[in-house]
């Protein structure tokens, strides 16, 4: 039986009744109305050229503040070992320094960094929303 010629009515017989419709609700909007935002955003008056401006550079400036602080701590372990040997053969807890710095703690390190950036970048969409509601 082909899909096309299926027809579950009559396969059910006439006694079956029609199922109800469902109506299907998103969740309820609260607080702005974000599409009209974005459609002011993208048009880009002169006025909020300047406040897009604005924004894209403090993301900018956290980003390359934080990024900042990765290459000095991460580049600098290394350059601490190489230029001080004795710290490279200290030992926590049975594992060597090195090893425990860039092998292990280095990850967490780079967790921490990245919600601090997410954490930046939101605060600074949120005082730019701010600013387009006033």
């Amino acid at each position: 039986m082909s899909p096309e010629n299926f027809d579950v009515r009559a396969r059910l017989g006439d006694y079956s009744p029609r199922p109800r419709r469902k109506r299907v609700v998103l969740a309820d909007r609260r607080g702005p109305h974000v599409p009209r935002v974005r459609v002011e955003v993208e048009e880009r008056t002169g006025a909020l050229e300047g406040l897009v401006r604005d924004l894209v550079e403090k993301q900018l400036r956290a980003a390359l503040r934080l990024s900042g602080i990765v290459a000095v701590v991460l580049f600098g372990l290394p350059l601490m070992f190489w230029l001080v040997p004795s710290t490279g053969d200290a030992e926590v807890l049975g594992i060597r320094l090195p090893w425990l710095l860039l092998g292990v703690l280095a990850y967490p390190f780079l967790v921490v960094v990245g919600l601090m950036y997410t954490r930046r970048a939101e605060r600074n969409e949120d005082d730019f929303l701010g600013m387009l509601e006033e």
